[in-house]
């Protein structure tokens, strides 16, 4: 089995001296199946040694069992197990810092009363100027309601709020945007777009997260179409941007036009459906689109609006077999899906150099390991496989880019441009099967896709 990347352990044991020396311990855990990453001694005492291992294990069963494994050694006593994901989360991931000193009472009549009047009398006066001498202009408000929490569902505002943190977080680190969770008690369509509505003077960007379909498609337009600032949905607009730009290198790999590409897809809800859009958008003609029904066609009577539109646009042949059977032949294979769709024999019908994103997670829509016996390119969501679609890639370059911009409206134009900066990131001569898309950390990307999304909203 492989340690997750993830559950990083730290086991607090008291141990006597003769024991620490002896090495049974690291032999013990070693044999228990764990990956040891450090041994520290905390405090070394006289009759007995605090000792902190640090370890990779399998997952909470194995951690537990270790417990086990090294209590049964004589001398040893395990004080406690801490799971190093918790530890980053104690007390939150952000915090709020200030740009201007505090050091008297001038710095304070500066900053506060009574200066700070003259500066409310301004915007009062004229409303625009709150770009300029607020937060506003670099301050987004990340949105949910914990209605589609990663892959963990309805899991409600505050289980989401760890996510929501790490996000604003991600803003800060790639494109020093100021972020803030909001995490909404409510489910309903109305009071989401009301309460956005009425918040929104203190924020230069709204970015909705983890909203379940259809409702987050009627929650972007509306707000849209009532705010003056950017409205962005990344489950939808960043995944298409990473899907499309790792499409674009991927297609160089197999010598293949967008144009001329067949694309299966699974999933068509919030990812899925703007996957497609964009797709479509840059110029490829065959798509077809399969949700937990089967493929999305003109025939069926079943769809909303939204796959209602995607209906007329894909799947022109109105195939209606099954997802393995639609793979005959095809190009490309994208799922935003569920887990274990589809199996090696499945890659192997595609075409010639076949493409695979199996992008659920955590786990793919095909091990990525069966995949790449048969597919030239393999792609997936996690980090631990090559070619991660990351939207973190997308994200944070597209708010540097509004926010400096002072764009509003975010056109496929726009998400085009993204696109492309992202791909044109990866030099050709570094462009392989296992390197379509750049790092997540390369600080290039976030600057090249603010300059595309400013240079696209300038065309506009």
């Amino acid at each position: 089995m492989t340690q997750a990347p993830g559950y990083s352990i730290t086991i607090r044991m008291h141990v006597t001296p003769e024991l620490h020396a002896s090495g049974q311990i690291v032999a013990a855990v070693t044999e228990a199946g764990a990956v040891i990453t450090g041994l520290d001694v905390s405090d070394p005492g006289t009759e007995t040694t605090v000792v902190d291992l640090s370890a990779l294990a399998h997952d909470p069963d194995h951690a537990e069992s270790l417990r086990d494994t090294l209590n049964a050694l004589s001398g040893c006593k395990v004080d406690q197990i801490s799971d190093s994901v918790f530890l980053v989360h104690l007390g939150g991931k952000i915090e709020v810092g200030i740009k201007v000193p505090m050091r008297n009472r001038t710095d304070l009549a500066r900053a506060y009363t009574p200066g700070v009047a003259r500066v409310c009398t301004a915007i009062a006066n004229n409303p625009a100027d709150a770009r300029n001498l607020t937060i506003k202009r670099n301050t987004v408000a990340v949105v949910t309601d914990g209605s589609a929490v990663l892959g963990l569902g309805n899991i409600g505002p505050e289980a989401a709020m760890p996510v929501m943190e790490g996000k604003a977080a991600l803003f800060k680190k790639f494109a020093n945007v100021d972020a803030w969770p909001i995490c909404l008690d409510t489910q309903d369509v109305d009071e989401i777009v009301r309460t956005v509505e009425i918040i929104a003077p203190g924020f230069g960007g709204i970015n909705l997260e983890d909203i379940s379909a259809p409702r987050c498609f009627e929650v972007e337009r509306r707000l849209r179409e009532r705010l003056n600032i950017p409205v962005f949905h990344d489950d939808q607009h960043g995944t298409a941007v990473v899907v499309l730009a790792a499409l674009i290198n991927a297609s160089k790999l197999v010598n293949k036009e967008l144009s001329s590409l067949c694309i299966v897809m699974s999933g068509a809800g919030a990812a899925g459906a703007a996957v497609a859009q964009l797709l479509l958008h840059a110029g490829v003609q065959n798509i077809m689109l399969f949700d937990s029904k089967g493929a999305i066609s003109t025939n069926r009577t079943d769809l909303d609006p939204d796959r209602t539109e995607l209906a007329t646009r894909t799947n022109l042949e109105k195939f209606s077999g099954s997802l393995p059977e639609a793979l005959v032949g095809a190009d490309v294979f994208v799922g935003v899906s569920q887990p274990n769709l589809i199996t090696a024999s499945d890659v192997e019908k595609m075409a010639k150099d076949p493409i695979v994103f199996a992008l659920a997670n955590p786990d793919p829509e095909i091990n990525p390991i069966e995949a790449a016996k048969f597919a030239k390119v393999v792609a997936t969501g996690r980090s631990d496989y090559p070619n991660q679609i990351n939207n973190v890639l997308a994200f944070p370059g597209i708010f540097r880019g509004l926010l400096d911009s002072g764009t509003v409206h975010i056109t496929q134009e726009v998400l085009m441009a993204s696109a492309l900066a992202i791909a044109e990131c990866v030099n050709e001569k570094a462009l392989s099967s296992v390197y379509i898309v750049p790092s997540v950390f390369d600080n290039s990307v976030a600057p090249a896709v603010a300059a595309a999304v400013i240079a696209a909203a300038k065309e506009k």
